[in-house]
């Protein structure tokens, strides 16, 4: 009986196991399969493991260095790790766009004149990158106008004054970059006006600040943010501003629609792009941190003392607006026949 017994036993053993062992694969596949799920999320909640880069394509001093370095402390204290702001001048910011756009680190952004980036496409017969494609929206930061400024020397107090004397003799028009904003508003401003100045190109708004101040040239057209402090010290002299309306900070300027360059206006638009390599998690998580940061009570108020105005957007709102822009300054640059290589 027993040896009858033996097989049977056998036979129940071993038509169990399989299914046991079976049992056993789907449930170690199962959660492999979760924490393959969960790794994603999980690297994202990581990031930033190391040091944020921020590249200012520009010289030091100007509207985008002075809000980097607003910023990187209170973004390097929120991510809990360091913030270093780098500036990479040349080719009009193009340089600098172009070594972040190249990065693949998942560490390096870029912090510029937005409109300034989107006039490369359409100035430059080659570009190293795509702006378009390469770059891609983090957070709007703030808006600065441009002042229309001038050394004090300069016997004219208002558009019309400038644009009569700039009829009689040579005078010379600080460019803070060649195709930058700022240098195609002082060609537009020109063209609405009559006024005829010589375009003095620099690397960067502060070394034409610099230089305007020192009587070397004579106009200048910057954003607010870098120029009004010295307005204030009365080391360059205010013709006009460029927005719709006054600003309050100087509520005695009008603006240049107001002296007669009907419906003109322009600024700069600071904001922070990444690559296009950058993953979505990060950026989103980069974006949320920025726009808290300089929506702070505090910072908001420092900015507002120096003529910028804290302007948000999130990264699909930000890529919107660069696409505008961007076909805004086409026919602009059009208009002007400016090419540059």
């Amino acid at each position: 009986m027993q040896d009858r017994k033996c097989p049977t036993s056998l036979k129940s053993l071993t038509s169990r196991k399989p299914h046991r062992i079976a049992r056993r694969v789907l449930l170690a596949g199962a959660a492999i399969a979760a924490v393959a799920a969960a790794a994603p999320a999980a690297f994202a909640q990581a990031w930033p493991a190391k040091p944020l880069r921020i590249i200012v394509p520009y010289t030091p001093g100007g509207s985008s260095d002075i809000i980097a370095r607003a910023i990187s402390p209170m973004l390097s204290e929120a991510l809990k790790q360091p913030v270093v702001v780098e500036n990479k001048p040349g080719a009009s910011g193009n340089m600098g766009a172009d070594q972040t756009a190249k990065a693949n680190d998942g560490y390096t952004v870029m912090l510029c004149d937005v409109s300034a980036l989107a006039i490369s496409p359409s100035l430059y017969t080659r570009l190293a990158f795509d702006p378009s494609k390469d770059l891609k929206g983090v957070a709007m930061l703030a808006y600065s106008p441009h002042m229309l400024v001038v050394h004090p020397s300069v016997p004219a107090n208002n558009l019309k004054e400038l644009v009569e004397l700039s009829r009689k003799q040579k005078m010379d028009f600080a460019v803070t970059a060649m195709g930058s904003a700022p240098h195609l508003a002082g060609y537009q401003v020109a063209s609405l006006t009559g006024a005829k100045w010589e375009y003095i190109p620099y690397k960067g708004g502060s070394q034409a600040v610099t230089d305007t101040i020192a009587g070397q040239t004579q106009v200048l057209m910057n954003g607010m943010l870098a120029t009004l402090p010295f307005v204030q010290q009365g080391k360059l002299k205010v013709i006009g501003v460029s927005k719709p309306t006054r600003v309050p900070l100087l509520p005695n300027v009008p603006t240049l629609a107001e002296q007669g360059a009907t419906g003109f206006e322009s600024g700069t638009w600071q904001g922070i792009l990444a690559p296009a390599s950058m993953p979505k998690a990060h950026i989103d998580k980069l974006s949320a941190v920025l726009i808290g940061i300089i929506r702070s009570p505090d910072l908001r108020a420092r900015l507002a003392a120096q003529g910028a105005e804290v302007h948000t957007m999130n990264p699909a709102e930000m890529d919107a607006f660069f696409n505008k822009e961007r076909k805004n300054w086409a026919a602009v640059v059009a208009k002007s026949g400016l090419k540059l290589d």
